[in-house]
């Protein structure tokens, strides 16, 4: 059995594991979501490179795809590059080579620790390997002293054969360190919404490695390699699709594919270091095709179980496509051993022919194996840790985040509003679907009771998430006024159960029913006998009826897999919320009746964000709605160009927003933009409530017009 589905059904197990005990509804949102991860992890694996046929259709593109690449690393623009402040802090000598102990700055406060290993007795400049390390914390003493010291042995062999080694520290397991689990472990959902990921600073801090090496006269630039192992590998694959200067790569153990990742479960087994914040939708043999025609070698053992070997195969023949359209079938290669995700000597002593071969034209037998020389306080590099380091909160201010202005007059407030929707369309929802699914809106069922008539209908969201629409309204078939769509998180959907318990629990028995709430319900019955409104409600795809495991660890690796997909569980969401106002739409009696929009909390944000891309929405009722996409909801990359408030401000050029806060603050800028353009006075109110915004079903009722 593949190592990657072992994984998958001991880390993944959406359905099977404790589904007798739970109910039917949430086994359904389980299987669903592992039936959608499947789809969509295929229908990009389908995309990856297939409309490269010719080479020239590869060369016209490459360069844009790097393009993205840097982007969805956070490196477009590339970072300036600011003087390296490099010093050398000491040495170790060894009979054939010494060490230099180096730091150097990437970026101004951004330190990154290494040795340089230098052969003894160069009469010229040599080939060098940049060695970017895996994931292994060495610690002595309580003092860590950077994963450079474990993988030592290879920089040692390289010095040792005749190449310049320069082995750097990574983010997290370095001298200083800082940190790659933001989403895996810490909640750092905001890094999507910044377009962060740690990857790219283990990339920028890779190139300006080569950049320090070039001003080294032991070096020869024009034969520079580099590889790594596990995390190293993947960073191996970061700069050498980046940067030409790398002449020959093997990355070891560092790439696998999307369907390993999101449907085998690989990706609970990997820290946020080794994923691109995937905007355009790659697999990663998009990434991997970019070293062509430079030579590569791709090494894995055959039992790794966070890069299952069917990956890595799948991966290669796609890569191969690439390299044969250059005639270069050669420069590629494929080295399989066997074993565990281990070190193991094979794969060692194939990365040092490989370099050989290529950077030094000569293919010896290998007769040394490689080796650790010295105690790990050895090669420490700071005896005390620079003040003015960045390192630990580099995650704050690597990817800068927008300095909305305020529009200057309304063509000013033209150029920003589509300018905004455009990214919004094209860098956060981008994984929306191109071609919407048929709606298929069939009523499940209607009841009455006391006047009142709860109708359910049931439409496809997108495929397969069949979603349920709640309407209630008078049974007595009066025109509506209007058509209140509530969109239900979590909390929301236990107030909706509780009083729609009070008279219709005979046609909600699918659900875990709540203690029953009378006065709710009350109160929703006298509004409606008060007022010709309909009530309507949605939870999108996870929550309620559609709900997943809720296990917090598997809640986290539920929302990394949209990430990778190019997606976010939230911006999704906003997708089954527009799918929700076209279904309501549908409907005889609601086709034409002014609609509201009203939301509590995270819902707030998504009610908010489609409401900017549905034509008709007449007022916004958003509870709670967090101030900052620091807080959420998280969508890829919207802090690089907006926030909440400008989200605000482009849904009042269209419709009237009520805010219910618990104060005024943080609201200023919707409210200047609505000043300065001469908009409504009322068109935006921040209305201050008590406690956490209080609000429920009947909220409209309470809140007046």
């Amino acid at each position: 059995m593949r190592a990657g589905m072992i994984l998958g059904m001991l880390g993944w197990a959406l359905v099977s594991v404790g589904a007798a005990a739970e109910p039917a509804a949430a086994r359904r949102g389980d299987a669903w979501l592992a039936a959608y991860f499947r789809a969509e992890t295929r229908r990009l694996a389908d995309a990856c490179l297939s409309d490269i046929r010719t080479l020239a259709d590869w060369t016209s593109r490459r360069e844009e795809y790097r393009r993205q690449l840097r982007e969805m690393l956070g490196l477009d623009p590339f970072p300036e590059r600011t003087p390296l402040q490099a010093q050398v802090t000491g040495t170790v000598d060894h009979p054939e080579f010494t060490v230099e102990k180096i730091h150097f700055q990437s970026r101004p406060g951004l330190y990154v620790t290494g040795n340089l290993y230098i052969p003894k007795g160069l009469k010229k400049p040599a080939p060098t390997i940049l060695y970017v390390c895996g994931h292994s914390r060495v610690v002595h003493d309580g003092v860590p002293l950077g994963a450079k010291t474990h993988y030592q042995h290879h920089a040692g062999w390289f010095a040792r054969h005749g190449y310049v080694c320069f082995v750097i520290d990574t983010l997290q397991l370095g001298e200083i360190e800082g940190i790659h689990h933001g989403t895996y472990r810490y909640g750092m959902w905001w890094w999507n919404s910044r377009g962060y990921t740690p990857a790219g600073v283990e990339a920028w801090n890779g190139i300006r490695a080569l950049d320090y090496l070039e001003t080294r006269p032991e070096v020869d630039k024009e034969r520079f390699g580099i590889t790594g192992r596990s995390g190293g590998g993947a960073y191996s694959w970061w700069v050498a699709a980046l940067d030409d200067r790398i002449q020959a790569a093997v990355p070891v153990a560092g790439i696998t594919d999307l369907e390993n990742h999101v449907v085998d479960g690989t990706v609970e087994g990997h820290c946020d270091c080794m994923f691109m914040v995937n905007t355009y939708r790659w697999d990663y043999a998009q990434v991997a095709a970019l070293v062509a025609p430079r030579p590569l070698l791709i090494t894995n053992t055959d039992k790794d179980r966070i890069f299952p070997l069917e990956g890595v195969q799948r991966l290669h023949q796609k890569v191969r496509h690439i390299y044969r359209l250059y005639k270069a079938d050669d420069r590629l290669g494929l080295q399989i051993s066997e074993g565990p995700h281990w070190d193991v000597v094979e794969l060692q002593v194939a990365a040092f022919r490989w370099f050989n071969r290529f950077l030094k034209k000569e293919d010896p037998p290998i007769e040394q194996a490689a080796r650790k020389f010295f105690e790990p306080p050895q090669l420490r590099v700071f005896s005390a840790l620079p003040a003015d380091q960045l390192n630990t909160r580099i995650h704050e201010t690597f990817v800068p985040a927008a300095q909305p202005r305020l529009p200057a007059d309304a063509a000013d407030w033209a150029r920003l509003r589509d300018g905004w929707l455009s990214q919004l369309r094209e860098r956060s929802f981008r994984g929306w679907p191109t071609q919407a699914d048929d709606l298929d809106v069939q009523q499940a069922f209607t009841a009455e009771h006391q006047g009142l008539r709860l109708t359910a209908y049931d439409f496809t969201s997108q495929q397969p998430f069949r979603l349920r629409l709640y309407v209630l309204r008078r049974a007595d078939d009066a025109k509506d006024e209007l058509v209140v769509l509530n969109v239900l998180d979590d909390r929301e959907w236990k107030k909706f159960l509780a009083w729609a318990r009070v008279g219709f629990a005979d046609r909600l028995q699918d659900e875990p029913l709540p203690e029953a709430d009378p006065k709710e319900y009350e109160g929703t019955t006298r509004m409606l006998r008060k007022f010709r409104w309909a009530m309507a409600y949605v939870a999108p795809r996870g929550v309620g009826p559609t709900a997943f495991d809720p296990n917090e660890k598997k809640q986290t690796q539920i929302r990394r897999r949209f990430m990778l997909l190019g997606q976010t569980l939230e911006g999704m969401q906003t997708w089954d919320v527009r799918r929700a106002v076209q279904a309501l739409r549908t409907i005889d009696q609601l086709r034409d009746v002014p609609l509201w929009l009203q939301g509590h909390r995270h819902m707030a944000g998504v009610a908010l964000y489609a409401s900017l891309f549905e034509p008709d929405i007449k007022r916004l009722d958003l509870w709670e709605l967090p101030r900052s996409h620091h807080q959420g909801p998280d969508y890829l990359n919207v802090l690089r160009f907006l926030d909440v408030p400008q989200a605000v401000a482009l849904a009042a050029e269209r419709s009237a927003v009520r805010l219910y806060q618990a104060n005024a603050e943080g609201w200023s800028y919707a409210t200047d933009v609505a000043a300065k353009l001469g908009w409504e006075p009322k068109r935006i109110q921040v209305r201050i409530v008590p406690g956490d915004g209080g609000g429920g079903a009947d909220a409209p009722a309470n809140t007046g017009r």
